[in-house]
């Protein structure tokens, strides 16, 4: 098989728009019925609502927890609100991928966790890719999206969407069976 990847020069919410179309062309392809985007406050996630609403039985809108809040990046309840009323869940959750117990003895003791050294890892793609592969973690571990077979992230770096890999979920305690199988965009640049 031989397929093409979007690669944008910039990074960020610029890239919103084709990142989405990319995503749904590349969703009608494979069948793919599950979607999990990352969305601070609701506008991605509606963004692909509005894309996929003939294509999607299932769309994942993931949040960050209120530990986040004294930075404004948590979702209200309105909000939270505007996503359901479009027919998507909404998950608000701890990162899979640090900023949870281990990290707290990491800033306090040094060293990193092993979440730590897998979310470096996957932020040398760019910043989308640590938030794709961990939306999917998360969604899989609510129960919001099956683990035998593919569905679509998207995220982005800070706002927007500027990220999109095909992936065969897992759940957390089992990262290793997760595959991601296809990037369809990315920044090419991370700074």
């Amino acid at each position: 098989m031989e397929k093409s990847i979007i690669y944008f020069e910039e990074k960020g919410a610029v890239n919103t728009d084709s990142t989405i179309s990319a995503a749904l062309k590349r969703a009608k392809e494979l069948g793919i019925r599950h979607i999990v985007v990352a969305s601070t406050h609701g506008n991605t996630g509606l963004k692909v609502a509005k894309a996929f609403k003939n294509l999607s039985d299932n769309i994942v809108a993931v949040s960050i927890c209120e530990g986040y809040k004294e930075e404004g990046w948590t979702m209200t309840e309105a909000e939270k609100r505007r996503l359901r009323e479009a027919g998507v869940q909404v998950l608000t959750s701890m990162h899979a991928l640090g900023d949870g117990v281990a990290s707290s003895f990491t800033e306090k003791f040094g060293g990193k966790s092993i979440e730590e050294v897998v979310q470096q890892t996957l932020y040398r793609f760019c910043q989308g890719m640590k938030v794709c592969v961990e939306i999917v973690l998360m969604a899989a571990d609510a129960g919001m999206i099956p683990v035998d077979e593919e569905v679509m992230a998207i995220a982005g770096t800070s706002e927007g969407a500027d990220t999109c890999i095909v992936v065969k979920p897992a759940y957390s305690r089992k990262f290793l069976e997760l595959e991601i199988r296809e990037i369809v965009a990315k920044p090419r640049n991370l700074s």
